[in-house]
């Protein structure tokens, strides 16, 4: 049963059981190798195995928007990052094609680097008319590797607070950029839906909007210090993250921050990722859409 691709037909989400959901959202977590995630998946439920295996993503699938498409201009791009992990990063910038100035969306990838998945969304937000860039935070360790496993090891063994740096002085490149008009919006997704809620916090001001995707809160403390209206994502079937929502609205709302919170029933951590059976069509296009359209608001 071939899919056109490497001769393996993948389970689509209603076929796997919501155990083998959690023990991979455990392994995308770095709390467990690859070997034991499919191991304790197979022991798990008949059929573990085969479900474990479906859930690894397949990138070819995730292109929605080619590089060559003409509505853009894709390329890679060097810039200083003083205080990051080496000095220097790499990031996937795509403009819009016309004259600009454009407004920017800073896109951060999930725990494992620069990702085609990533790239994609890049894409997708220039095509939107955003200049948009993607940064690569293991561009200091030799960039992504071409692989999620790899990537989540180099992206752990990082100095995490340097590598919130780079993301740092990332957005600040872009806001900067000769064809930015100098509004800036950020997203993420899983980790780097964490980094846009701190990357809120930390630049206040100087950011404009935010859409995480299934990322980690803000103390209480530093939600004080957001200015950025937020437009957040969660997934239903999301309890590690989703139980930090209480306290996170609580102090959203006690320092007056705009924020719209939306919740996708039936969904999984990572629903918007194309590449696995944890993406699912209507809640991934539906967010973006609505991510796409606060963007126009706040950045206008």
């Amino acid at each position: 049963m071939p899919d056109g691709q490497d001769g393996f037909v993948p389970l689509t989400q209603v076929q796997i059981d919501q155990r083998v959901f959690d023990l991979y959202d455990e392994y995308c977590h770095g709390r467990m190798d690859r070997r034991s995630f499919l191991m304790a998946s197979a022991a798990v439920t008949a059929g573990g195995l085969l479900m474990a295996q479906s859930l690894l993503p397949r990138y070819a699938q995730a292109q929605t928007i080619s590089f060559t498409d003409p509505r853009i201009k894709a390329t890679y791009v060097t810039y200083p990052s003083p205080g990051g992990n080496s000095g220097t990063m790499r990031g996937y910038l795509v403009q819009p094609t016309g004259t600009g100035p454009f407004p920017t969306v800073l896109v951060i990838h999930e725990n494992r680097g620069l990702n085609p998945y990533i790239e994609d969304v890049a894409r997708r937000a220039a095509a939107e008319g955003f200049l948009a860039l993607a940064p690569d935070g293991l561009f200091p360790a030799g960039g992504y590797p071409g692989n999620d496993d790899d990537g989540r090891a180099l992206q752990a063994g990082l100095d995490q607070a340097k590598l919130r740096q780079d993301m740092l002085n990332s957005a600040r490149f872009l806001k900067a950029h000769a064809a930015s008009s100098g509004k800036l919006g950020v997203t993420g997704f899983c980790w780097g839906g964490g980094t846009t809620n701190w990357l809120a916090a930390t630049m206040g001001a100087e950011m404009q909007a935010g859409a995480p995707f299934y990322g980690a809160a803000q103390p209480a403390e530093a939600v004080a210090r957001i200015k950025a209206p937020l437009l957040i994502h969660y997934a239903e079937n999301d309890a590690n993250i989703n139980n930090q929502w209480p306290a996170f609205e609580a102090a959203l709302k006690a320092n007056a921050v705009p924020h719209e919170a939306h919740i996708y029933p039936g969904t999984q951590h990572g629903f918007h990722n194309n590449s696995t059976p944890r993406y699912q069509e209507a809640a991934a296009k539906l967010a973006w859409d609505r991510t796409v359209a606060w963007f126009r608001r706040h950045l206008a």
